[in-house]
């Protein structure tokens, strides 16, 4: 039988990981999606979509389908499922990595204010700008919703969860986003503030030139602790040490 391994998808780094997998012979690889975009990407291997049922729900997959390795790559904000994976995996004995992109992290002219939460980002707002470009995804925007006097602007790949605050203008759109991008939209829009979740990588980094270049105050929205003795490795090479594969020539190389 090959060595089946799921990997808990969704970012760059999982579909990174799927291809560098999918190549190898011996080796067989899912890739679970929440479920939360209705039409993601085309991905090597097998795809599955939707919930397990909880930590229990997910043990039980892992030992229904033979699973020998668990990676979870999710997005650094699914503290839900991340805890889920890891009590799963205590409870099968299969050996799990979390992969994680690094954060991001200010550098010089850089004007951040760090909040642990999205109501933390609410509080914060009024007192810094008029016109936010909210760009947190379409999920949580309900801890805005009561902000008046403001002017927001939300960019996500697909149409917000209401509640959204009173004045709001919603952008569809998918990165990766260039800085000479990003800055003509802050320009055209009048941004003066901007919030954003520390999701780390490149695809959507260029807001944050864009707003160190335009001197405009970034509120950054920290992540979300990992469980207790559950360590995160930064890239694709990385978690294929920690499950004992060498780097593999192909895709993910």
């Amino acid at each position: 039988m090959p060595a089946h391994v799921l990997i808990l998808g969704g970012t760059t780094e999982a579909r990174r990981l799927a291809a560098d997998l999918s190549v190898r012979p011996g080796t067989r690889v899912t890739t679970s999606l929440a479920g939360r975009v209705a039409r993601p990407g085309a991905l090597p291997g097998e795809v599955r979509v939707g919930g397990f049922g909880g930590p229990e729900g997910l043990a039980a997959w892992l030992r229904e389908h033979r699973v020998d390795a668990l990676v979870d790559a999710t997005h650094p904000f699914a503290g839900t499922i991340t805890a889920h994976a890891a009590h799963a995996a205590r409870a099968t004995g299969v050996p799990a990595v979390v992969l994680r992109r690094p954060g991001w992290r200010p550098g010089p002219g850089d004007r951040w204010y760090d909040v642990a939460s999205l109501a933390g980002a609410a509080e914060a707002l009024p007192g810094l700008g008029s016109r936010v470009f909210l760009s947190t995804g379409r999920l949580g925007l309900a801890a805005f919703a009561s902000l008046t006097g403001l002017r927001f602007l939300v960019r996500s790949v697909e149409p917000p969860e209401p509640p959204l605050p009173p004045d709001t203008r919603v952008i569809l759109a998918r990165g990766p986003f260039t800085v000479p991008d990003e800055t003509r939209l802050l320009r055209a829009h009048r941004i003066d503030v901007l919030v954003t979740k520390d999701s780390g990588g490149e695809a959507t980094a260029a807001k944050l030139t864009a707003a160190r270049d335009l001197g405009l105050p970034v509120v950054v929205v920290r992540r979300p602790p990992l469980p207790d003795g559950v360590e995160a490795v930064p890239d694709v090479a990385s978690a294929l040490e920690r499950l004992g594969l060498a780097a593999h020539g192909g895709a993910g190389a």
